[in-house]
């Protein structure tokens, strides 16, 4: 308001004007209260609001401008202020979301017992917190009260002008502590209710990402921040939150759960929540019987995870890997890719069962089974021993569909030998397909001999009319 008196009435009644209603001195308003009122009229110095009693009052326009200067509020919106002055010859009162720049002690003593906030500018750093130049006074605010949460660097705020609650007075003035903390989480409070109030589970809303950290990431909703849980940033289940959002990214989110009251409340968010679900198209991402690529992102003692899109994974189990592996480190490195082939896929369960595919398929080729027929002689390499017998990789395969058993008593080598020198891992054999079938390949090395013996022994019986010996037999068949 003026300094003059004329310049007072002029005010008051250019007020009562705007305002729409008559001059009257309405019910009594206690200094400091804290009103909430329906905004009027917008000039160019200031917003008229209607308090809840219809009584007009006002707000400094400044007091409701953006960062980007414009003003923040519009015709019929509410809005949330402290009583400031209440002139009992003119009617109006004055209304303020602080007390902006005070002159004297008095109105910090006020602004301390009313709880409302002031004005002050940041001059400098020291060691255990901020200088801050208020109502004309040197005051101080700690460091762990300058903002909500922990400040990086302190330094970044010298110069700016920003709201503290006074938390202590002492010596006269002399003595000042302030508290920027007190006051977001004050004004958090306010626009806590305010969100609660519109928000439901499922609704979507936009937003802006104003933290990152490993568990998440937090998103400014407008005064009130909520949290987005890592597991809710992506169908990706390994994914970093850096490397999904950035600081200052505008976001559309869902609300997932709205949890306590006040300055307890929790607000939890999700981005995947608006995503399509990768398992919504798991015929293309993973189609079964086909080659893929992939890139390994975990590994175990059971197998190898493979990421194949984005929300989607396959486990390739340790029996799928050559040689004996105990643990799947031993054969592959995280990050590496991967030619696979999908051999099933559960929905219900999410599981993707992984096999490695053919060296040299390609990548969208359907896999080519071995045809291994009953009877049938196949070359192969020993994979491991076991106390029970050797198996053996067949030529051509990879994993497990390829892995043959050669039980001790096919194995033609007498009870009790040592199987390890008889049969190095690398071994070159040769065996007889005795039994096919998932997991159930059985070979055996003994049965060769037996056919060939049965052989001779048949081709002796034709050729005895012809007047041949079996040692004549047999020294043929030794000369192939």
């Amino acid at each position: 308001m003026g300094d003059s008196t004329s310049n007072a009435d002029g005010f008051a009644a250019l007020f009562a004007q705007s305002a729409g209603v008559p001059k009257r001195s309405g019910g009594a308003l206690r200094v400091g209260a804290r009103v909430d009122a329906t905004v009027s009229q917008i000039t160019r110095d200031s917003v008229f609001v209607d308090l809840d009693e219809k009584r007009p009052a006002y707000i400094d326009r400044a007091e409701l401008l953006g960062p980007d200067g414009q003003i923040t509020v519009k015709v019929g919106d509410r809005v949330s202020a402290n009583v400031l002055e209440v002139d009992g010859r003119g009617g109006s009162v004055r209304l303020g979301r602080s007390l902006g720049k005070a002159n004297d002690v008095a109105s910090l003593e006020l602004a301390r017992d009313q709880g409302l906030s002031v004005e002050g500018k940041v001059a400098a750093i020291n060691k255990g917190g901020a200088e801050i130049e208020v109502a004309g006074l040197r005051a101080f605010c700690p460091t762990s009260q300058l903002d909500a949460r922990f400040v990086q660097d302190p330094t970044t705020l010298i110069g700016k002008t920003l709201q503290f609650r006074v938390t202590e007075i002492r010596e006269g003035g002399r003595s000042v502590v302030l508290s920027r903390r007190a006051h977001l989480e004050a004004e958090a409070r306010v626009a806590m209710e305010r969100i609660f109030a519109t928000l439901t589970p499922g609704t979507t809303v936009k937003g802006t990402i104003s933290g990152i950290r490993d568990f998440g990431v937090f998103v400014d909703l407008g005064g009130v921040e909520g949290l987005v849980p890592a597991s809710e940033l992506s169908h990706d289940a390994h994914v970093r939150p850096a490397d999904v959002v950035n600081l200052g990214d505008a976001v559309e989110v869902q609300v997932k759960e709205l949890k306590g009251s006040g300055r307890d409340a929790k607000i939890t968010l999700s981005l995947k929540a608006l995503s399509s679900d990768p398992w919504d198209a798991i015929e293309v991402v993973a189609p079964i019987g086909r080659v893929v690529a992939g890139a390994v992102t975990r590994l175990t003692e059971f197998g190898a995870f493979v990421r194949l899109g984005a929300g989607v994974e396959g486990l390739l189990h340790v029996s799928e890997l050559p040689g004996r592996v105990d643990h799947a480190s031993k054969v592959l490195t995280a990050g590496q890719s991967l030619a696979v082939v999908v051999r099933s896929v559960d929905r219900a369960t999410h599981r993707v069962s992984l096999a490695l595919a053919p060296q040299g398929a390609a990548v969208g080729s359907a896999a080519q089974g071995m045809t291994i027929a009953v009877g049938a002689i196949v070359d192969g390499t020993v994979d491991r021993i076991e106390t029970y017998g050797v198996f053996v990789q067949i030529a051509g395969s990879t994993g497990r569909a390829g892995r043959g058993l050669i039980p001790n008593a096919e194995l033609g080598v007498p009870r009790g030998a040592d199987l390890r020198k008889l049969f190095p891992d690398g071994m070159a054999v040769r065996a007889k397909v005795l039994e096919t079938g998932e997991g159930r390949l059985r070979l055996s090395i003994r049965a060769i001999g037996v056919d060939e013996e049965r052989a001779a022994y048949e081709g002796y019986q034709r050729s005895a009319r012809s007047g041949a010996t079996l040692g004549d037999l047999l020294k043929t068949r030794n000369k192939r």
